[in-house]
């Protein structure tokens, strides 16, 4: 396939730092969305919401009620909320409560919420009972429980505190009740319609997205490029370069194995591939199979071993001794196994190693480890075996309810009681077009999650080579973001001290997915750079800069010092022994296999 060189795309202006408040240690993300928000309101809180793409346990109810069962369980604790919240109650009779909705919370934001006195004093109602619920909760964390049972308690009273709330009702909205005067009722019809039309089609869930908005290829991941290499598991894509000129070594990306790759080449201007590109990186994308009950036995050798084929691709297509690769969320974690084959067999194929919102220590209090208990990893288990795969659905439901707020109920009061349809928007559109996990893989997830099994020398074994992270030399740049409620950013800069070369940390001011769609020129994007990482990250973090920007920047400057020197971009991409096929997005991400 001949290619044409493309001038590169105009980048933005060099970040500039600036000295500002440093973020909590370990801040709680409370988005709230109102009942009619602007749509870039929604669509951005629900974006900093999304987090698709690490594997978890599928909770069961047992353990979701034995949790909640055990903050309930605390005398003291509930007694106390309880006197608390009748103290509440009586001033809130009588008038004098000041209980208020905080600032981020938008479900509220009708005037009659605070103008028309039923309202106002359901409102504070509502808000006195939710902080005590809340309080039994933060009781049973500082009463020292084990986090796994706080985090599930959590989990459990997040679901029942939002679900209760007022705004979730037709007869006590009043923003629907407004609509559904004003509209004559139709807005009650339109929405009757989404929630059959839900019922049908999306589990009886809320849809988040419009699902006929985008087409895959044709609005999103439109980059130009070509598969190159193809085998049972994953296709290697390899882009277009824009730039007259290349770096000689290339850069391999390994997304995670569950959703879909092109959260990273969304719409053109929001695609971190795009970007790559456009700073004369020579940029290859691993594509991951959706894999089917019939696939069920992949397990983390088939997948560290689609990586090395990729890099033995990649290699022969840019002529190149050695590559640099970036793992994303659990593609880090693939790609980790990889590197200590690597390092086991005294193999050198990666030059750098970039890890983006990925957990390696999974002893640190994280909700994505919140269900990794041993009785409940056990279910997981078993029903994983038996069904041959975790379904997207189900992973999916998974992500949703641990923000639902954001993700459940304000499209619930967007869809079924304001009668709208679901907003139009990239990443919603992506997160709701899940893949699958093979049930050997997740289990292994498991097993990682369960018993911390990457931080434990000789814990497992990949490719026949015993974990032992220490001896993972490379230069590596890793990245957290701020309010990730995921993968917290505290256990992201723990892989600066697991692995035994030197380290660059640089942490972003957004969540799980949208610190990863953070595209230069964004005004609201920040992040920090500090020093080199020491083992406390409040420290480095004391020590750190706030500069306006995107992480994207630092990290192509750091990538560009080890990519090598430059040279004539190829005029056509493959080679003999990988020529150039299908066109980019490929075959897999649209759940087609070659004929």
């Amino acid at each position: 396939m001949s290619i044409s060189v493309r001038p590169a795309p105009k980048r933005s202006g060099r970040a500039t730092s600036r000295r500002t408040t440093k973020p909590a240690s370990q801040p709680r993300a409370a988005s709230r969305v109102t009942a009619e928000p602007k749509a870039s309101d929604r669509d951005e809180r629900a974006a900093s919401a999304v987090a698709s793409t690490d594997p978890v346990a599928i909770p069961s109810l047992g353990a979701v009620l034995g949790a909640l069962g055990a903050a309930l369980a605390q005398g003291p604790s509930v007694a106390k909320e309880t006197v608390r919240f009748g103290a509440e109650v009586a001033r809130l009779v009588v008038g004098r409560s000041d209980v208020a909705p905080g600032p981020a919370d938008r479900r509220f934001s009708d005037q009659a919420w605070t103008e028309n006195p039923y309202f106002h004093r359901l409102l504070q109602l509502y808000l006195s009972w939710a902080r005590a619920v809340n309080g039994v909760v933060d009781d049973l964390e500082r009463s020292g429980a084990d986090w796994h049972t706080v985090e599930q308690a959590r989990f459990a009273s997040s679901i029942l505190v939002s679900a209760l709330a007022p705004t979730n009702t037709p007869w006590t909205n009043p923003a629907a009740l407004k609509r559904a005067f004003d509209t004559g009722g139709r807005s009650v019809i339109r929405g009757l319609g989404n929630w059959i039309d839900d019922l049908r089609n999306n589990g009886g869930m809320p849809s988040t997205a419009d699902r006929g908005a985008f087409v895959v290829g044709r609005d999103l991941a439109v980059t130009p490029g070509a598969v190159v290499a193809r085998t049972e598991l994953a296709e290697v894509i390899q882009y277009n370069p824009t730039t007259p000129n290349v770096r000689e070594r290339p850069l391999l990306i390994v997304p995670p194995p569950i959703g879909r790759f092109y959260f990273l080449d969304l719409r053109p201007g929001r695609s971190f591939v795009e970007y790559a590109v456009s700073r004369g990186v020579q940029v290859f994308m691993l594509s991951w199979r959706n894999p089917t009950p019939e696939q069920g036995a992949w397990d983390m050798d088939a997948y560290a071993s689609a990586i090395l084929d990729s890099i033995a691709a990649v290699r022969q297509v840019s002529a190149s001794e050695d590559v640099n690769v970036i793992g994303f969320c659990a593609g880090g974690i693939l790609s980790t196994t990889v590197l200590n084959h690597l390092a086991e067999t005294g193999k050198q194929l990666v030059n750098s190693m970039s890890y983006a919102v990925t957990l390696l220590d999974f002893g640190v209090p994280a909700p994505i480890g919140a269900f990794a208990s041993r009785p409940v990893l056990g279910v997981a288990r078993r029903s994983s075996k038996r069904k041959g795969i975790i379904s997207a659905r189900e992973m999916g439901s998974v992500f949703t309810w641990m923000r639902p707020d954001d993700l459940v109920f304000n499209y619930w009061v967007n869809n079924y009681l304001m009668g709208n349809r679901p907003p139009v928007f990239d990443i919603l559109a992506w997160n709701a077009d899940g893949t699958n996990l093979p049930a050997a893989l997740h289990e292994q997830f498991l097993d990682i999650f369960g018993n911390n099994d990457l931080c434990r020398p000789g814990g497992m074994s990949v490719l026949g080579s015993p974990l032992d992270l220490k001896r993972i030399k490379i230069p590596t740049f890793v990245t957290g973001g701020v309010t990730d409620h995921l993968t917290p950013w505290k256990g992201c800069y723990r892989t600066t001290q697991l692995l035994g070369g030197p380290s660059t940390f640089v942490l972003s001011n957004a969540g799980h997915i949208a610190s990863l769609v953070n595209p230069p020129g964004n005004p609201k994007a920040t992040y920090y750079r500090g020093g080199d990482p020491d083992p406390d990250p409040e420290r480095w973090l004391e020590g750190a800069t706030q500069m306006t920007g995107s992480w994207w920047e630092p990290w192509a400057d750091w990538l560009s010092e080890r990519s090598g020197s430059e040279r004539a971009a190829p005029t056509r991409l493959g080679s003999r022994s990988y020529p150039a096929r299908e066109p980019a997005p490929g075959l897999y991400v649209r759940d087609a296999v070659p004929a």
